[in-house]
């Protein structure tokens, strides 16, 4: 859980560094279509790290439950967001890694769908 939180943080720190890289030096490199997509991979990014504090600050979810929420979280932002940021910064053809980025946004809606399915479940057993 601990280590969970600790990478939450970590990339919740990136995601204000990378913004703020963003805002100040890549708008004279970037065009707009591409800074716009730099932007989303920031955005994603800090949502999913303050989904993952939630997630793992939270004593609704067993540590099972928070293990697998994680990974499929942590995986998929750097998937979805590390992709973007790859082809913005590092040149990286889109055309290579096509595939990287949907699949790392599929492992983010997985990431939810198991938080839908294990709360659901504590509304389910505690209305019983």
């Amino acid at each position: 859980m601990y280590k969970n939180l600790t990478t939450a943080s970590i990339l919740g720190a990136t995601a204000v560094i990378l913004g703020a890289f963003g805002a100040h030096a890549l708008k004279k490199t970037l065009s707009p279509e591409a800074l716009d997509s730099f932007e989303t991979a920031v955005t994603y990014q800090m949502y999913h790290a303050l989904f993952l504090l939630f997630v793992n600050a939270n004593s609704i979810f067993n540590a099972q439950q928070k293990k697998i929420i994680s990974i499929l979280v942590i995986v998929g932002i750097l998937f979805f967001s590390g992709s973007i940021y790859l082809i913005q910064l590092a040149g990286v053809p889109a055309k290579q890694i096509w595939f990287i980025t949907p699949l790392g946004g599929s492992l983010l809606i997985v990431g939810w769908l198991f938080t839908t399915y294990y709360l659901s479940k504590k509304v389910i057993n505690k209305d019983s």
